[in-house]
């Protein structure tokens, strides 16, 4: 049987297409990021980071996966949830592919638990809700480069309340060799004033983990919405990495795009 992979919709326009132009943006990213992590703190379990162009979030995102650096060959799977911008879908979708390709190649995505899966009937497989979407797909490059051969849990959220969402972060936590991703970005295309005001709020609200955030202030409010709630029931303590808008990375302050990435950390054992 042909395996069906996902082929990247958004190389050359999100990101670089070439793959060496592609290696060498990232490689820049994170190398600029590792000089902000300062002293290296404990790997993130959880993160919320951004999608848009790397022009425009790529320097915060690189943020959260500059953190994932020290794992490297522990971490072998990434459950990676964003909303969807194209196809309305109710529940989670996944993909029904064996792989995502990107300009540095094939991305493996892990196969669920049978016993798992027939657990979450709001998990549903919809390749159409990932066709287009790129929520996803933008945050590939950054996990090759960072975590090497690594799988993923690729799930476009769509209409479903926080502990729906919740419900379906919690079965796939799984230990150590897992780290979940939620792609968001913050408001959306208000004066840069006014951006700063609002996701400094939304931001603080996130480091309370205080929710529900509302879609005027995350377009990715509905997987944040349900990790806040997987946070606050496992005592996860949140680090803001950093926190900028599309004025301060692209200069045109007219209206903007806020960006956000945060770290959520589990609490000590023992």
């Amino acid at each position: 049987m042909v395996q069906q992979v996902r082929p990247p919709a958004v190389a050359g326009a999100f990101y670089p297409a070439d793959r060496d132009t592609l290696a060498s943006v990232v490689g820049e990213l994170l190398a600029d990021a590792r000089t902000h992590l300062s002293p290296p703190g404990p790997v993130p379990k959880a993160l919320v980071l951004p999608h848009a162009g790397y022009v425009y979030s790529g320097s915060t995102a690189a943020r959260g996966y500059a953190a994932l650096l020290p794992a490297r060959g522990r971490l072998t799977r990434v459950v990676l949830l964003g909303p969807t911008h194209r196809v309305a879908v109710d529940g989670l979708a996944l993909p029904a592919a064996h792989a995502f390709a990107t300009p540095l190649g094939l991305v493996r995505i892990a196969e669920i638990d049978p016993a798992v899966r027939a657990s979450l009937p709001q998990v549903v497989d919809r390749p159409d809700v990932h066709a287009q979407e790129h929520s996803l797909e933008v945050h590939l490059p950054f996990l090759q480069w960072v975590l090497g051969d690594v799988e993923v849990v690729p799930l476009a959220v769509g209409r479903a309340a926080p502990p729906v969402v919740s419900a379906v972060i919690d079965a796939l936590w799984g230990g150590p060799e897992t780290v979940v991703v939620v792609s968001s970005d913050l408001s959306h295309y208000l004066p840069y004033a006014e951006a700063t005001l609002r996701d400094e709020d939304t931001v603080a609200r996130l480091l309370a983990l205080d929710g529900p955030i509302t879609h005027e202030d995350a377009c990715g409010a509905t997987p944040v919405n349900g990790l806040l709630v997987t946070a606050r029931a496992r005592g996860l303590w949140p680090d803001l990495l950093h926190r900028c808008t599309s004025g301060d990375t692209a200069r045109d302050r007219r209206r903007v795009v806020g960006y956000a990435a945060v770290a959520f950390h589990e609490p000590p054992t023992g």
